[in-house]
């Protein structure tokens, strides 16, 4: 192991047979003469968020300079605790396909409702619906034979009428204001084209559905250190260990080198450790506080809102560990 202190409180190592130094040691009197205690003014000045791609349902970017603890707590966040509107119950009032009733409910419920879950209440168990904590929305539909197809015909789709019932057959029903409230965003599945059913003629569905207000992956910055350069018909083998794109092999006064381009693309899959003539030249870390997070969205709400409702879930939560300790203080006194 690197006996290198900065490095040892810096990196993750990645090694041929394990991965060392996992364990932060960023804190007080942990190294001789270096001052690691934890300061507000250092976080400000080193904590940076750098967004590198960002679309309706996905976004990247990069934290540096935050614990592996916060990150955890908002990948965590943002798996369970960050809020949508989702279909909850399903009334199934006629259903002659042949799906039972509560396969039929669960793929409704997997369907994703375009609405902003922050212009809803929550609804417990005990409440009845309203406008303002549940959103309706109801499917009406029978196949039947389409009398001007082809006698020959043998496309469901063109042989028969509603042969496919898709998310885009859901009708939302406003209640109260919501009609008022949402005339510009009006509320519907975020994609029309998922397949729900397939129908034959004399088959149909007559369902409603309430939606109420219920409850992402991050990696370390891979670094690839390079001890001297990698030349020759080395490079070519040396870039072939990584995935497309990480390592380029350029030429320079007519000899071939291997040039680190983009780390971040690095699988961190340690196969150029399994070469002996590798192993002493090359050195593979994380950047222990460089966190490489990605947030999928279904679309009903965007990536960079997921992210932003995440950080006020973890202030709300740190306020109620503020009064919870302030409360313990005060009884032990």
């Amino acid at each position: 192991m690197a006996s290198n202190p900065e490095l040892l409180r810096t990196r993750v190592l990645i090694e041929r047979d394990k991965i060392s130094n996992v364990s932060p040691s960023d804190y007080p009197h942990h190294y001789p003469g270096v001052d690691n205690s934890w300061s507000l003014e250092n976080f400000k000045n080193n904590f940076k968020a750098k967004i590198n791609r960002m679309s309706k349902n996905e976004m990247e970017f990069d934290l540096i300079g935050i614990d592996a603890s916060i990150a955890n707590a908002f990948r965590r966040i943002l798996i369970a605790e960050v809020p949508t509107m989702a279909i909850e119950m399903v009334y199934i009032m006629n259903n002659t396909s042949i799906i039972q009733d509560e396969v039929l409910a669960h793929r409704l419920g997997l369907i994703p409702v375009q609405a902003n879950p922050t212009l809803f209440d929550y609804k417990n168990s005990e409440e009845s619906p309203t406008d303002l904590n549940t959103i309706v929305f109801k499917l009406k539909i029978k196949c039947e034979n389409n009398l001007d197809a082809s006698p020959d015909e043998q496309d469901p789709q063109k042989k028969y009428k509603n042969s496919n019932v898709y998310s885009g057959d859901l009708i939302w029903e406003p209640k109260g204001d919501q009609i008022e409230r949402f005339k510009d965003d009006p509320i519907k599945p975020v994609l029309d084209d998922i397949l729900i059913a397939k129908l034959r003629p004399g088959q149909e569905l007559d369902i409603e559905m309430h939606c109420t207000k219920a409850t992402a992956s991050y990696r370390l910055l891979p670094e690839i250190i390079l001890k001297k350069e990698i030349t020759g018909d080395l490079a070519d083998k040396f870039a072939a260990c990584f995935a497309e794109g990480v390592v380029e092999v350029v030429t320079e006064d007519g000899v071939k080198k291997a040039k680190v381009v983009n780390p971040r693309k690095d699988t961190v899959s340690r196969e150029v450790l399994r070469h002996s003539e590798f192993q002493d030249i090359v050195k593979l870390t994380r950047v222990r506080d460089h966190f490489i997070f990605n947030i999928e969205s279904t679309g009903a709400i965007l990536p960079q809102e997921l992210f932003l409702q995440a950080i006020q879930v973890l202030i709300e939560k740190a306020k109620y560990v503020k009064v919870a300790l302030a409360n313990v203080t005060a009884s032990d006194t």
